[in-house]
């Protein structure tokens, strides 16, 4: 894909909003389209972290919500202002050359649809024509994201904490980026009107190297192979492992935000990374508890078997290690339950106690 830094001439008015939500997300879009006026102005796309397996009925609630219409959009469909496009469960929603694509890209943060993943293209393809939204949600899904759309010229909008559901993901957007505006939910549907009035200046231009690596983000985000791509050439090779699929990664940097990539494209924030460990040690965990507590009764069914064919000295031996296995899988339990899961929202928690 080539950049396309020349669109922000095309139009001089912002027409690109694009919306990410997490836990609290579905109340908070339902209350912020209800605001935006029948003739508004932009497209406007959105991603909301909803469980994969399930139909989503959030086009619908929009739609019934607002004066404006809301649909899961077709692979290629052409976007036209005043509609509201939301990412179908389990794909990512894309923008390129006026269209949406929606694809079975790796997952980022663990989530596919991934904010990060659409804003990064809106910003990639329209530059300073973009408001990106941060809404509600756990973890820092969109953070990555909206640091793109700002070093490309767009606008960054972030609800304020306070006003927020669920605050964490606000809270670590701003961690990172210097939002143009913070505002509570009921004053972003006029924030957003008033931005698409205002006049936009030229798309900054990016770095070579940097340009490369949005443009091939974006590409691995479509489904393109990303070892092929030499994804673990762009940053520093490092000593973890994907929890999805335990491929070597690569840690990418941005401002003062890190990243992880690996060899097969899935991607996680420092944050997101952190999350994921810990409960693939809760996994791992009960994986072994299971196991010792299945040994125990192998061990078990051989004593009754010695038993019943009268060797009580050697179903003895089988008893006694089934009772130390069991003992072994106790210690395991008490582990799991005092297990925690992790991620980088513990600062917030620490921020709240000072």
């Amino acid at each position: 894909m080539a950049p396309h830094p020349q669109k922000s001439a095309r139009k001089h008015l912002r027409d690109i909003v694009v919306i990410g939500a997490s836990a609290g997300g579905v109340m908070a879009l339902l209350e912020l389209v209800r605001m935006l006026p029948a003739d508004f102005p932009a497209s406007i796309l959105v991603v909301q972290h909803l469980a994969a397996d399930s139909p989503s009925m959030l086009p619908q609630l929009l739609s019934h919500a607002s004066s404006l219409p809301a649909v899961h959009p077709r692979n290629g469909e052409t976007i036209a202002p005043g509609t509201i496009y939301v990412a179908p469960p389990n794909h990512h929603l894309l923008l390129e050359d006026d269209t949406v694509l929606v694809t079975k890209g790796p997952k980022e943060n663990r989530f596919r649809p991934s904010i990060d993943a659409l804003f990064r293209s809106a910003a990639y393809e329209y530059g300073s024509r973009v408001i990106g939204v941060v809404l509600t949600g756990y973890l820092d899904d969109g953070t990555s994201g909206l640091w793109s759309i700002q070093r490309l010229g767009g606008v960054t909008v972030v609800q304020d904490p306070l006003d927020a559901v669920t605050p964490a993901m606000p809270q670590n957007a701003l961690e990172y980026v210097a939002a143009d505006h913070v505002v509570p939910l009921a004053e972003l549907g006029a924030l957003l009107v008033k931005l698409t009035m205002e006049p936009v200046a030229g798309t900054p231009r990016l770095s070579a190297p940097e340009q490369d690596l949005l443009g091939l983000e974006i590409q691995i985000a479509k489904v393109d192979n990303a070892f092929e791509m030499g994804i673990i050439d762009r940053g520093e090779p490092t000593q973890f492992t994907c929890p999805d699929c335990h491929g070597v990664m690569t840690q990418l940097v941005e401002g003062q935000l890190i990243r992880y990539r690996c060899h097969t494209g899935h991607a996680y924030t420092l944050n997101s990374l952190l999350s994921e460990v810990t409960q693939s040690v809760e996994n791992l965990l009960y994986q072994s508890m299971r196991g010792l507590e299945e040994t125990k009764l192998l061990l078990q069914r051989l004593g009754e078997r010695f038993t019943v064919e009268k060797q009580p000295h050697v179903a003895q031996v089988f008893f006694r290690k089934s009772e130390q296995i069991g003992k072994q899988a106790r210690v395991i339990h008490k582990s799991i339950l005092k297990h925690e899961a992790l991620s980088g929202d513990l600062q917030f928690e620490r921020k709240k106690t000072d």
